[in-house]
């Protein structure tokens, strides 16, 4: 049994979650942070010194925190050989699309764009800055473009930890009310991923909670 701290419009706890799902492991969730608070409190201090959101245990193993390190832990127990290659070359292939999504997609997505464009109240948003935050987005998802137009997922015809990475934003991305590039390849694969069900059950939730007014 996992038990897991972070609450379920986090998008870093969406991708926990959504791992969570495709390997079909029993877990508990707590609500933390956001409008539950908690996250200034000693107990959770002492689960995670940044208070920062996900948090995650197995059983009576460590706390682990900071989402691409649980996320490879979950992978490395639970996955399988086509989730997490034991093959180091195929895993190093796996992680580097991973480590590229992390850092490529969902940081210049979650502030730079659904910050901008959700969690600021609409008199106080910056055009200019948004649409700047879309087009370096959109330079890095055009890679992925690419590589799609060759692929089901990212690193071929299997679900992957890097498909989690890279995946995790794209509801937001297609359903927040900005001018998008035409991008075919990235919306089939969106598309794909839509249909699982534990995308829809644990990625493609309301975030009304988190709009500013």
């Amino acid at each position: 049994m996992l038990t897991i701290w972070g609450r379920k419009t986090s998008s870093n706890v969406q991708a926990l979650m959504w791992c969570v799902g495709e390997l079909g492991l029993e877990y508990r969730r707590h609500d933390i942070g956001h409008r539950f608070g908690g996250l200034g409190s000693s107990a959770f201090g002492e689960l995670n010194p940044n208070r920062t959101i996900p948090v995650l245990q197995d059983r009576d193993a460590p706390p682990l925190w900071e989402t691409g390190a649980i996320l490879r832990y979950l992978a490395n127990q639970y996955g399988s050989d086509a989730f997490w290659p034991r093959a180091p070359i195929q895993q190093a292939e796996v992680d580097k699309w991973a480590e590229w999504a992390k850092i490529n997609v969902a940081m210049n997505f979650t502030v730079p764009v659904f910050w901008r464009t959700v969690r600021t109240a609409p008199a106080r948003q910056d055009r200019q800055a948004i649409e700047q935050a879309i087009n370096t987005l959109e330079s890095k998802l055009k890679i992925a473009e690419a590589i799609l137009a060759d692929h089901t997922y990212i690193t071929g015809s299997n679900l992957t930890l890097a498909d989690i990475q890279l995946g995790h934003v794209l509801f937001r991305y297609f359903d927040i009310d900005i001018s998008r590039a035409k991008l075919p390849n990235l919306r089939r694969y969106y598309d794909t991923l839509a249909q699982r069900p534990a995308y829809q059950n644990h990625v493609m939730i309301s975030y009304d909670e988190l709009r500013a007014t």
